[in-house]
């Protein structure tokens, strides 16, 4: 059963049998909103890109976007960029996969970011989500809704941060400016 995360909140990555989780994927899906126009409605092309950055006790140590696909450690993945979004109607347009086991323990977070690379506004997204799943059996543990679009053009997803032995996800939902990761680098700071 999946939680619908809140600004915020946190959840633990940990299995109700008290195992942990040893893969997660992080998906985004999308769509570009309907205008009306004078001749009826039409869409957009938007381009939204997902991102994780790894960190080390606050600094960024490894990136993860559409142009370094694998984290230098190979724990981190990215699917590959999709240019239009909508293509699952309602599935992933893009994900990131975590091979949690085998994430370097200097790696204390890491954070998921979502930026509009052709530089619409999310007013011109709709649809929008982050999700987390369980990628050993493909169950949805929490999705945060990216509602209501708003004048930015990027948010700051969630983070994924070590709690112990496990890890804990916390859905951030800030918003932010930027067409990439390296823009959003002083508002990611804000919630290390």
């Amino acid at each position: 059963m999946s939680v619908n995360l809140s600004k915020g909140q946190a959840i633990s990555l940990e299995k109700k049998d008290g195992a942990t989780l040893t893969a997660v994927r992080m998906g985004l899906g999308w769509q570009a909103a309907k205008r009306r126009g004078l001749f009826g409605s039409r869409t957009r092309e938007i381009d939204l890109d997902a991102s994780a950055v790894l960190f080390a006790e606050k600094e960024p140590v490894d990136v993860v976007f559409f142009r370094h696909l694998v984290s230098d450690d190979g724990s981190v993945r990215h699917t590959g960029d999709n240019l239009v979004g909508g293509v699952g109607q309602g599935g992933d347009d893009e994900a990131i996969l975590v091979d949690l086991q085998r994430v370097p323990v200097h790696i204390d977070q890491i954070i998921f970011t979502v930026n509009s690379f052709t530089g619409q506004t999310f007013q011109e997204v709709q649809n929008a989500f982050c999700r987390l799943v369980d990628e050993t059996n493909g169950q949805e543990l929490a999705r945060y809704t990216l509602d209501g679009g708003g004048d930015y053009t990027a948010q700051i997803m969630a983070k994924v941060h070590r709690a112990g032995s496990g890890w804990t996800m916390t859905a951030l939902g800030t918003p932010a400016y930027g067409r990439t990761f390296q823009d959003l680098m002083p508002a990611i700071q804000q919630h290390l």
